[in-house]
């Protein structure tokens, strides 16, 4: 069924009902969005999806709320809010309306519930309490910084405040997804290259992506150095050995720390070669060869010692 009607609630608006509606209007563009508390509205019908609103969970009747008495737990027992509960019901219809490849849906759905759902369902339910110098610049913080000031006085202020923070809302979660997708086809062509590389050295991409979470999960722990272009020159860089922290599998070589251009080339002895980082974690050349050469003369030492 497609619906005439996307009900939440009116006045004042939070992430959850904002993010819901990210995700309704992608779905359902023709549908009319009602900001109401008027029993006429919030009242289930054949003609409506309701959200965040209603005192009722129940999504053949397609109404989300979570405010209620028994209100829906997830498996784990955290909370829902209407987001989640909206991400749980349409997340796959919106990222298939969103061109994603089949194959990458699940993995994408899931990988965007936990890392951006769950967090405002958790903050909308007082479940997590940001504090701190940073509290006031989460997304839930920042978007309910677009309400209307406390005195203002003009009936559709609310309204207008809620369609401009919509659009930026709308921003941050094809952003996400976005870059969650990227990753994944980056991760497949970073596989593909691991296994034309055989038991090499170094790794070569065809552009910068993200190349460690394929190296990790393509169990390549002989891998020392990434080579790939970026604009007219080449990049050289590092692995780091785990998620947090910059400790390298292999440290560039100690003598080009902080050097550039001649100086570089008359250390390493590779013409070409443009940069090092004085913190030995990417260096650069001006031809693929060079980079190449640079690369090879990196793991020479890191395998000597």
């Amino acid at each position: 069924m497609i619906p005439d009607f996307l009900v939440t609630h009116s006045g004042g608006f939070h992430a959850d009902e904002l993010l819901s509606s990210v995700i309704l209007t992608r779905l359902f563009p023709q549908a009319r969005l009602v900001r109401s508390r008027a029993p006429e509205w919030i009242t289930a019908g054949a003609d409506r999806i309701i959200y965040d609103v209603g005192g009722g969970y129940d999504a053949a009747a397609q109404i989300f709320d979570h405010h209620q008495r028994g209100a829906p737990l997830r498996e784990d027992g955290q909370p829902y809010s209407s987001f989640g509960l909206i991400w749980k019901h349409y997340g796959r219809d919106y990222l298939a309306a969103s061109n994603l490849p089949e194959a990458d849906i699940e993995a994408v759905h899931a990988g965007f519930d936990a890392g951006f759902v769950l967090p405002i369902d958790l903050v909308d339910n007082g479940a997590l309490s940001p504090s701190g110098p940073l509290a006031a610049l989460t997304l839930p913080a920042l978007l309910e910084t677009l309400k209307p000031a406390f005195d203002e006085t003009d009936p559709d202020a609310d309204d207008r405040a809620f369609h401009a923070a919509l659009a930026v809302a709308r921003s941050f979660v094809e952003a996400s997804i976005g870059k969650r997708a990227a990753k994944l086809r980056a991760e497949a062509l970073v596989l593909r290259a691991i296994e034309e590389t055989g038991e090499g050295r170094v790794l070569e991409l065809p552009m910068g992506m993200p190349f460690r979470p394929a190296i990790v999960k393509a169990g390549a722990d002989h891998l020392l150095f990434v080579v790939h272009p970026r604009d007219k020159d080449w990049c050289l860089t590092g692995i780091r050995r785990g998620d947090e922290g910059f400790e390298l599998r292999a440290d560039l070589p100690a003598a080009w720390a902080g050097l550039t251009n001649g100086d570089l080339e008359a250390v390493c002895g590779v013409a070409g070669a443009s940069f090092c980082h004085n913190g030995r974690f990417i260096a650069a050349a001006k031809t693929r060869e060079a980079a190449l050469a640079m690369a090879e003369l990196a793991v020479t030492e890191a395998t000597a010692a």
